[in-house]
């Protein structure tokens, strides 16, 4: 059975600071997986971090409790998985999951569709008040 090679993760609330606690989080896992090609380092980067700063900038809390961003990342020997959670925060609208570029004069809505390129898979999840993507790339 393969084993995960190294792990990543960070917990807390939803905002600017959380996105550059996510870079250095990504930083230190490329030190301990450094067999990943550039390539693959740079797309899965980016594609988290624009899941990451779609959480901040788009969830919505539930209730009176603030949403809180969780980000579990791992890499496999051909695999790099993230799991990037909405905690406390409302479902997506259905067009909120849209993947389609919008027009060039649109100032957003271009994040589902830049992570759907970046990445082989993207899935949604929800539960107990918990969005999660989980994104997957293959090396």
């Amino acid at each position: 059975m393969t084993e995960v090679i190294a792990r990543r993760g960070f917990h807390g609330p939803s905002n600017e600071e959380a996105i550059e606690a996510i870079h250095g989080e990504l930083d230190s896992l490329w030190e301990d997986a450094s067999f990943v090609p550039d390539v693959d380092r740079m797309t899965f980067t980016t594609a988290v971090i624009e899941a990451a700063a779609n959480v901040v900038q788009h969830a919505v809390p539930v209730a009176e409790k603030p949403v809180e961003i969780d980000i579990e990342i791992s890499v496999w020997p051909a695999r790099l998985v993230a799991r990037v959670s909405a905690r406390n925060a409302r479902e997506p609208f259905a067009g909120d999951m849209q993947a389609s570029m919008p027009g060039s004069d649109a100032e957003s809505g271009r994040g589902l569709a830049l992570i759907e390129a970046l990445v082989t898979t993207v899935k949604f999840e929800r539960q107990d008040g918990t969005n999660t993507w989980i994104l997957t790339r293959n090396t």
